[in-house]
């Protein structure tokens, strides 16, 4: 009895080591994905609360970096190059601080992302896009701080700054016509050298159509660019394809030319691979 007694203390005693409280968070995480044309933009953030409390002026001091939510970065991440309030912006995951004041906010898009709210150091070379924005006031009580889209078209939209009483307003221009032709030109000009060979080598690895990949390397081979040598892979690919073919003589010469290709480039891997086909491809 003894000895049962402490094996479920200790197994209790485990338990409680391992187990961990769950509580709600104060400032409770959020995502917003939002397509504007054909620019994907996400935000991740944390929402705080106003709880009675005096927010813009007190809780976040006017004058003053502000991280623009709670808890970490809130990180806003473009799929494309932008123009936030006419100013560019890469493509790629910025941290979000701003700086309110009575009559206008500083809205900044800061380049380092894995600061736990303002950096320790500010860094002025980190600093991808900062812009000016002019704060609206609302007569309806926002209690959780909330960033949203509005006013979206192919163009543009408006990234919203929302809590208390006060909208920031920020306009993001999105390149829908520059994507959308170099769309337009990349599939009307037909695919490419490198499509051809992923097609070829796609069926030669499970064991498509033989002909056809032979037919699509051959067009990978053709539309190499003009001045430039045919990719040693390219021929290495072709002759594999051959061989399975039982075209045992074409599949040696290719892998010739795929083994010089290779020794000019310095391929020692691709050199091997080549001298140890022709060598099982010769024997009668």
């Amino acid at each position: 009895m003894k000895k049962l007694f402490l094996v479920a203390f200790f197994a209790l005693s485990s338990l409680a080591i391992t187990a961990q409280v769950k509580t709600p968070q104060a400032s409770p995480s959020s995502k917003v994905e939002q397509v504007v044309g054909l620019t994907s933009v996400e935000v991740n953030y944390s929402r705080p609360s106003a709880k009675g409390r005096t927010v813009f002026g007190e809780l976040v001091p006017y004058g003053s970096n502000w991280r623009t939510g709670a808890n970490a970065n809130t990180l806003v991440t473009f799929s494309e190059n932008v123009k936030i309030e006419g100013k560019d912006l890469a493509k790629g995951t910025y941290s979000l601080y701003t700086t309110p004041k009575a009559d206008s906010w500083d809205v900044i898009f800061y380049k380092t992302t894995d600061n736990w709210g303002l950096p320790e150091k500010w860094n002025d070379a980190d600093v991808a896009v900062k812009v000016s924005v002019k704060p609206e006031s609302t007569n309806r009580q926002i209690e959780t701080f909330t960033i949203a889209f509005d006013n979206i078209t192919n163009d543009n939209a408006v990234l919203s700054i929302q809590w208390e009483k006060t909208i920031v307003p920020i306009k993001i221009e999105v390149p829908t016509k520059e994507v959308a032709i170099s769309s337009i030109e990349k599939t009307l000009a037909g695919p490419k050298a490198g499509d051809y060979f992923s097609a070829g080598q796609y069926f030669y690895n499970s064991n498509g159509d033989m002909n056809k990949a032979l037919s699509w390397v051959n067009q990978a081979i053709d539309l190499t660019e003009k001045g430039k040598d045919v990719p040693f892979w390219y021929l290495r690919q072709k002759s594999l394809i051959q061989a399975k073919l039982n075209d045992k003589k074409g599949a040696i010469e290719t892998a010739k030319l795929s083994l010089a290709a290779a020794i000019k480039a310095g391929n020692k891997d691709y050199e091997k691979m080549n001298n140890d086909s022709i060598a099982e491809w010769s024997k009668k």
